[in-house]
């Protein structure tokens, strides 16, 4: 159980991450459509 909490963790982190790095790249000022298809 504790194996997928850490699992379910580290993607949650990985993902929120890469948003994060969207966001830093592009700034802001885009349609969400921009953002949606940089984190594919």
């Amino acid at each position: 159980m504790e194996k997928d909490r850490d699992y379910i963790n580290n993607i949650t982190r990985e993902i929120i991450s890469s948003a994060y790095q969207v966001g830093n790249v592009l700034g802001h000022g885009f349609l969400e459509k921009v953002y949606e298809n940089a984190l594919v």
